[in-house]
């Protein structure tokens, strides 16, 4: 059976849907961020970069969520394209998420809500970049269902992720201006996959406290600069 190492932040939420949807088995091993449990020796040798999610398939072990997606994909036969011009239309728009949607918005989020300094110009300047890569995305959906096309794909489901956060990554009303990327995270969020995914992530109690020792175990180069 997978070992799917887990949080409730949009990465592993994110590959949680994917599980969800594939109907594969699998085991939830929480990790909790706030109680240091990403640095514990254990769990490094999973995942050296100290993050969630990962997964363990026997004696393959993968780490970071979009890798994670293409590895279950491929193993299902599921949610990917098959043909040379649909997988590269993939690999773009994956790769777009992981490089853009993923950092602007973890950036955006930490600086309105976690930096020790409200800094004017990072928060305008992830928020500005979050919002426009989540336009190139409501763009590229106004004349189609889904991100390639017609059928749903893990770049939907890697989207879902990030997007179904925008409340907290740029505020509420960054939506008016993304009703067709609105649509398509509805969507997803109504699915009973996405349902069975976050219910699983709701069966275990994180930390909730962002205390001195909750700090020192999120934002490590805070007490490297201290």
């Amino acid at each position: 059976m997978l070992q799917f190492y887990y949080n409730t932040g949009p990465n592993p939420m994110k590959v949680a849907l994917l599980l969800e949807e594939t109907g594969v088995e699998y085991e939830g091993v929480p990790v909790d961020g706030r109680k240091g449990d990403q640095h514990k020796p254990a769990y490094l040798a999973i995942n050296p970069n100290a993050k969630a999610p990962s997964l363990v398939d026997g004696d393959n072990v993968i780490f970071d969520s979009n890798a994670i997606l293409l590895y279950l994909a491929e193993k299902t036969g599921k949610f990917i394209p098959t043909d040379a011009a649909g997988r590269g239309q993939m690999l773009s728009w994956l790769m777009f998420i992981a490089s853009g949607i993923g950092p602007y918005s973890g950036q955006s989020v930490h600086f309105q809500h976690h930096a020790p300094e409200k800094l004017a110009y990072a928060i305008n300047r992830y928020r500005f970049e979050a919002k426009r890569h989540y336009g190139i995305l409501d763009a590229q959906l106004a004349s189609q269902p889904y991100i390639l096309g017609n059928d749903y794909s893990i770049v939907d489901m890697a989207v879902w992720g990030w997007a179904r956060l925008m409340h907290v990554v740029v505020d509420a009303e960054a939506w008016d201006d993304l009703p067709n990327l609105k649509r398509l995270i509805d969507e997803i969020s109504a699915r009973p996959a996405a349902e069975r995914a976050l219910a699983m992530a709701a069966k275990h109690t994180f930390k909730s406290e962002m205390d001195d020792d909750a700090r020192r175990n999120m934002f490590p180069s805070n007490q490297a600069k201290a």
